[in-house]
This record gives structure tokens, sequence and C-alpha cells, in this order.
């Protein structure tokens, strides 16, 4: 199973859409940054905190950048 066949799978089971590429991108942007500023299981908490924050995917990835910054 290719990575966007379980987002899809995984997606269709809590009964949401999967994100578009566009979204995918950005949200590997997020762990990225994330894992490479601190420890690497950053990375999925941070994409756990901006999922259930509710901000845009612009906004988390500004917050990642400000906490970078800090």
């Amino acid at each position: 199973m290719t990575r966007d066949e379980w987002i899809e799978a995984f997606a269709r089971e809590l009964g949401v859409e999967p994100p578009t590429l566009e979204e995918a991108e950005k949200l590997l942007a997020l762990a990225g940054t994330a894992a490479h500023s601190s420890e690497r299981t950053a990375a999925p908490l941070a994409c756990w905190i901006a999922g259930v924050a509710g901000a845009s995917i612009e906004d988390f990835l500004a917050a990642a950048e400000r906490v970078n910054a800090g």
C-alpha cells in the first residue's frame, strides 16, 4: 500500500476527506520543520496539535516559523 492509499483509507475510516496534494505537502513541511528544529518525534506531535487546533495550514506553518525564530 502506498502512502497516499493508506492516507485515503485512514481518512475514510475516520469519515473525513484526505488532504489534497497541496495540503499534504504543507503538512510534510510542518513535520520537517518540527523534526529538524527539535527531536524527530516532534513531527507527528506537531501535526496532531495543528489538527486539533483547527487553525489553517498557513497559520500553523507561520506558528512553526515563529517557534523556530524564538
